[in-house]
């Protein structure tokens, strides 16, 4: 794992560790301090495929970013988009059109400072500091109205953010109201942590992982094939292959099918077939 010489902000509290730099860390980013190595060496040391699962993740969103992309979509909503690392939704977008219009939300300070940073010169991408239960700071938001056009399709990234929200916060409702907004012919990704068909080693490795992250008010909650399909809801027709396996969803030859970690985290991509009400 990379250490880090990244700088705090002043409004950073740095005796708490982030799961937005744990994450980070994860992936061998730069972009996290040392309260978050420290408490991302602790949930090493207890589930191990932590790495893997958010290589996968990330993995599944480039792919998703690039169908999108043949299917002639150049504006992307980022839902919890997190530390920008390289190969970020506008860099992948961009390369194929220059005009790709990117829109990343996120809550913590220092992913929200330093895209703002990344992101200076570049029109056609910004970032929106907003919690994602609040949609309407996000739809609503001027940056937002200035680079996305809801009247035209759109892919919606709900990409290992859902995983943080909780049921009484009601997820499917949340994806709903997004949902709304969304034209026929945009796409809805959603990928999620899971554990169900994983052996009893892994399963327990996923119930250290959400004890450790509860440890740290850091809530994860692991959800079922059912419940995330159930927020691809009326209107909506799921691509080939489904909602599947990470490794699974389009592989295109990284050889992420025999990751120790591929039952760990499901992900789908579904195309708006018609408005919502």
């Amino acid at each position: 794992m990379s250490s880090s010489s990244f700088e705090p902000r002043s409004d950073v509290d740095l005796s708490v560790p982030s799961a937005a730099r744990a994450y980070d860390y994860f992936l061998d980013g730069a972009h996290n301090f040392a309260v978050d190595r420290a408490f991302a060496d602790q949930v090493l040391a207890i589930a191990p495929s932590v790495p893997a699962v958010t290589k996968l993740n990330r993995s599944f969103l480039r792919r998703v970013v690039k169908f999108c992309l043949d299917q002639g979509i150049r504006q992307f909503l980022d839902l919890g988009s997190g530390i920008p690392t390289v190969g970020n939704v506008h860099e992948i977008a961009q390369q194929v059109d220059p005009a790709s219009r990117v829109v990343y939300v996120d809550y913590e300070p220092v992913a929200y400072a330093h895209a703002r940073q990344l992101l200076v010169g570049n029109p056609f991408a910004t970032i929106v500091q907003a919690d994602i239960r609040n949609p309407s700071a996000i739809l609503d938001h001027p940056e937002t109205r200035r680079l996305i056009d809801f009247s035209e399709p759109v892919a919606l990234l709900m990409v290992g953010v859902l995983l943080f929200i909780s049921d009484e916060d009601r997820p499917g409702e949340l994806v709903r109201t997004y949902r709304q907004h969304l034209a026929p012919g945009s796409f809805l990704a959603i990928s999620h942590i899971a554990s169900e068909q994983a052996g009893p080693e892994l399963q327990a490795e996923v119930s250290r992982l959400v004890d450790a992250y509860a440890a740290a008010d850091e809530h994860v909650h692991v959800r079922t094939h059912r419940d995330v399909l159930a927020w691809f809801d009326e209107g909506t027709t799921l691509v080939e292959p489904g909602l599947v396996c990470l490794p699974d969803w389009r592989p295109d030859g990284d050889q992420e099918e025999t990751s120790v970690a591929r039952p760990l985290g499901y992900g789908g991509v579904a195309r708006v077939d018609q408005a919502l009400p």
